[in-house]
């Protein structure tokens, strides 16, 4: 059955305080948003499919210095870069997943080339370097990855620590990008990828690349990708969590994000959102924190961008 497609895109949940954004910078939220929807609608407008255009949209978030993945990933407290990616694909749930790599210009094809030319789903370090190169993956050096305001961050935060001043503040502690979708075909497929956390610990992963906390697709319910508290999201195995009260209890996407969001991860006192689609392209978008960077489109309707 042929019908209409749906895309939702996220940027993070880590977002600046009111007080701290200037119209200009929310404009450049609003536009790198709006980029990334095109790059999954554009695939998705031409009859592509779900994983495509998730790739697609992810590679757009990566490629911007505004997020935290890719091109804008922060910096471990050790002054190093290591991000993490992960997708499936919801027809068949095949999935891919990467952790701790520096080099791969867009670490989510890094996770799609273990997806598509391995036989396993995780690889970190090495091992998964060397099956990006061997698909042909652009890499680039750190110059490419460098940016000023995660510099800064990092000295932040590391002064934070040793004067032993250091906050809760989400906009340190979040950081994804990711993208879900339904395509015209009803195939559903979820995509997320991260720099993880300011100062992390040298070998740190979070929920983004593991399948089941922080992504998830399986046509029959739902797609998801989450941003927020990585070892909260780990705990709860958030996406998979969804998707289980859907199958299993029957109820709907709406209903299980939302109790999942505000009220196991709000127990654990984690915060964060995620972005979700369900069999039938409906968007649901909840966070229990002051925002999140989010877009959506269905066909027909346009595209919207939102961040409180």
């Amino acid at each position: 059955m042929i019908r209409g497609f749906s895309l939702a895109v996220h940027g993070g949940a880590g977002v600046l305080h009111r007080d701290c954004m200037t119209p200009e910078r929310e404009a450049e939220y609003h536009a790198a948003l709006d980029r990334a929807l095109s790059a999954g609608e554009a695939v998705l407008d031409t009859d592509g499919s779900a994983l495509d255009a998730v790739t697609q949209a992810v590679c757009a978030l990566e490629d911007d210095s505004l997020f935290n993945a890719g091109r804008g990933a922060v910096f471990t407290r050790d002054k190093q870069q290591e991000m993490d990616a992960s997708l499936m694909d919801g027809s068949n749930r095949r999935a891919g997943a990467v952790a701790g790599i520096f080099g791969p210009k867009n670490p989510i094809l890094a996770a799609r080339s273990v997806l598509e030319n391995t036989d396993h789903v995780f690889m970190i370090g090495e091992g998964a370097l060397a099956v990006a190169r061997t698909a042909g993956l652009d890499f680039e050096d750190k110059d490419y990855f460098f940016t000023q305001e995660r510099w800064e961050s990092l000295q932040d935060t590391l002064k934070m620590h040793a004067e032993g001043t250091l906050d809760d503040d989400p906009a340190r502690r979040h950081g994804t990008v990711g993208a879900v979708a339904c395509d015209r075909n009803g195939h559903l497929a979820a995509a997320t990828s991260t720099g993880g956390m300011t100062a992390k610990r040298s070998g740190r992963v979070g929920d983004s690349p593991v399948i089941g906390a922080g992504t998830y697709a399986d046509d029959a319910t739902c797609a998801v990708s989450a941003t927020g508290d990585g070892e909260a999201f780990l705990r709860l195995c958030v996406a998979h969590e969804i998707e289980a009260r859907m199958r299993l209890t029957g109820v709907s996407l709406e209903h299980a994000a939302a109790d999942v969001i505000t009220t196991e991860l709000t127990a654990l006192s984690g915060t964060g959102g995620i972005i979700a689609l369900d069999c039938n392209g409906a968007i649901t978008m909840p966070f229990n924190c002051k925002g999140m960077y989010r877009g959506w489109t269905v066909e027909g309707d346009g595209r919207k961008t939102a961040i409180y």
